[in-house]
């Protein structure tokens, strides 16, 4: 079947969803808002269901030389005390491996993948449903009808605004800093220090550079004017390789985190993957795991249709969803305690954290 496709958005969800199509039979086209000069800065930690949906869009072997690979998690109280440890090996044994990996690799990966060229600098100004099919204006003046629309466009989608599936994301109240080290200490394990209402995860990702993820909740403060110094502000006490990293920090991205829920993910032949549609924290890194899984499910869904894009869409959303809702109750379990006072959640870790924390991906391990 012949279908004319958009995809809107080249970031992750977007380069995935154009991937799994393409594997799938379809030749999409795809756009950008933004600049193709626009390439994205610091790490990404990818866990090993994020391998497999990698695996299953046929994109695995490009990545195996990049990044370092991931086997234990190492969790430490604030002084660097250890709390517990999970073998991230044996967790995700027969489902792929756990890397860290620099961001701006993952979208060449990516983009390689996608087998024809994205239209960079094209915003989409409208999207009308006529008869069954998306008529869609772009910014350049151009207008085209398809038969999907794929919004791909991020946790503030414009798709999702226009043809109305739902409100603006929900802010979570985290402030998220990210960072790249080079020559900081020797780092072997993704490492978590964790404090109250705040945490600072550190992790290999080859080439002796290490990526910096450190958060705090603080709904009320306003953007930090010096990312660096507010940093040393927050974590400065902490200890572990916290002290000798932020010796090495020099620049700093700084982002605050939403989350988006969804009574529907589509309205006739327009559909939200990625973020736009099921967006939460980054608390259990799942957001690129459940984009690639995205595209994979898409394509599979769209293969096997027998030609009624809405009902297909329909299927879609039934088989992602229980496992993007997992994710989402899981990250704000996790979420939760950082609430607890430390003098209370440590011990109670150091008991039980293994467990509980690998807990939190055993609804990931089964196929997608």
């Amino acid at each position: 079947m012949t279908l004319r496709i958009l995809v809107v958005g080249a970031g992750i969800a977007g380069l995935a969803a154009a991937r799994g199509l393409r594997v799938a039979g379809f030749r999409p086209d795809v756009v950008e808002a933004l600049p193709a000069t626009m390439s994205p800065s610091a790490g990404i930690y990818l866990p090993g269901n994020a391998s497999r949906a990698l695996r299953l869009l046929g994109l695995d072997v490009p990545l195996r030389p990049l990044g370092d690979l991931i086997f234990r998690q190492v969790f430490l109280d604030t002084r660097g005390r250890d709390l517990f440890e999970m073998d991230v090996a044996a967790l995700w044994a027969g489902v792929g491996e756990s890397r860290a990996l620099s961001r701006s690799d993952l979208q060449q990966v990516l983009l390689t993948g996608v087998g024809g060229e994205v239209r960079y600098e094209t915003e989409v100004r409208d999207v009308q449903i006529i008869e069954g099919a998306a008529k869609v204006e772009f910014s350049t003046g151009a207008i085209a009808e398809y038969d999907l629309v794929v919004g791909a466009d991020g946790r503030r989608s414009t798709i999702r605004d226009r043809i109305g599936l739902g409100g603006p994301a929900t802010p979570t109240g985290q402030i998220v800093y990210r960072s790249v080290v080079s020559g900081g200490p020797p780092l072997t394990d993704w490492t978590a220090v964790l404090g109250r209402r705040a945490q600072f995860v550190a992790m290999p990702m080859g080439g002796r550079k290490i990526y910096c993820y450190a958060d705090e909740t603080a709904p009320e403060a306003p953007d930090p004017t010096d990312p660096c110094e507010r940093l040393r502000e927050i974590f400065g006490s902490f200890g572990g390789p916290v002290p000798a990293i932020l010796e090495r920090i020099e620049k700093v991205s700084v982002a605050r985190t939403d989350e988006v829920v969804l009574p529907s993910w589509s309205r006739g032949p327009v559909l939200l993957v990625g973020d736009a549609a099921h967006a939460t924290a980054p608390t259990l890194a799942q957001g690129a795991a459940m984009s690639f899984e995205d595209g994979w499910v898409l394509g599979q869904e769209l293969k096997a249709a027998q030609g009624d894009i809405p009902a297909t869409l329909r299927a879609y959303e039934q088989r992602r969803r229980p496992r993007c809702g997992e994710v989402r109750d899981r990250t704000r379990e996790r979420d939760r305690a950082r609430d607890v006072p430390p003098s209370l959640r440590d011990p109670m870790l150091r008991r039980r954290g293994r467990r509980i924390f690998t807990d939190h991906y055993r609804g990931l391990t089964p196929p997608v």
